[in-house]
């Protein structure tokens, strides 16, 4: 399994209309390829202007052949187009990770 941790900072005060963006126009695409997350959170303490959300994979090869597949779709290009004109995101970090041995995660498809 292997897991694609994903945090993002907005400029202050936009976060929230980042988020809606993406509730309107990317949650669909990106679920429709991906599944759901494994996580999608906001902070409750710390940086108020980040989130982090979490996806599972198979393997690398999974998540390649399921992120290109995102990468593919006119509805995601859209979203992309519309949350670069929003200008809100200033940040990005990913890690890919893996679970150890003696804590299992949830079985995802």
């Amino acid at each position: 399994m292997l897991i694609d941790m994903r945090i993002y900072r907005c400029q202050p005060g936009r976060l929230k209309a980042h988020l809606a963006l993406y509730e309107e126009r990317g949650k669909a695409p990106q679920t429709r390829h991906l599944g759901e997350p494994l996580a999608y959170l906001t902070t409750e303490t710390g940086n108020p202007n980040e989130y982090v959300h979490m996806w599972m994979y198979q393997d690398a090869a999974d998540r390649e052949r399921r992120r290109a597949a995102m990468q593919a779709d006119p509805d995601w290009q859209a979203y992309l187009a519309a949350s670069a004109e929003l200008g809100a995101l200033e940040h990005q970090e990913n890690k890919l990770m893996k679970p150890v041995d003696f804590f299992a995660a949830p079985a995802r498809g």
